[in-house]
């Protein structure tokens, strides 16, 4: 599978963390959004689209976002998981949408969506970056 366009989108107010969005083509068939790159303490990396995970009321059965104190459907108090769940699921407020299965298909990704937007930032009237140009 290769990349065939990466589309970079630079966030105003370059001082927060989020950096930009980028939009991912594959083969000129497939398209991944919303894959953000963000600037950690160890540098940019990138972050896969994901959602926000829900879980349902006990009394309505609404499908609130996880960590919600209250039903936003009929306002009752939502339960707090179990202990065993909290600790296996303490991360698992967001879950990706789409993401790699191998490490190395990810280090591939991360380079190619880096390079794109170092690129980007360095020249802002490109926006994007085919493989025919690279």
């Amino acid at each position: 599978m290769e990349i065939t366009e990466i589309r970079v989108f630079l966030k105003e107010g370059q001082d927060k963390k989020l950096k930009a969005y980028t939009t991912v083509t594959f083969d000129d068939v497939f398209v991944v959004r919303n894959i953000k790159v963000i600037e950690g303490a160890g540098g940019l990396f990138i972050a896969m689209p994901s959602r926000k995970v829900k879980s349902s009321c006990a009394k309505c059965g609404f499908k609130n976002e996880v960590g919600s104190r209250y039903c936003n459907h009929c306002g009752a108090q939502v339960l707090p998981p179990d202990k065993e769940d909290a600790l296996r699921d303490a991360k698992a407020e967001h879950r990706d949408i789409a993401h790699p299965v191998t490490q190395k298909f990810r280090e591939y990704l991360q380079g190619r969506i880096l390079e794109a937007y170092k690129q980007e930032v360095e020249h802002p009237s490109s926006s994007a970056m085919d493989d025919a140009d690279a």
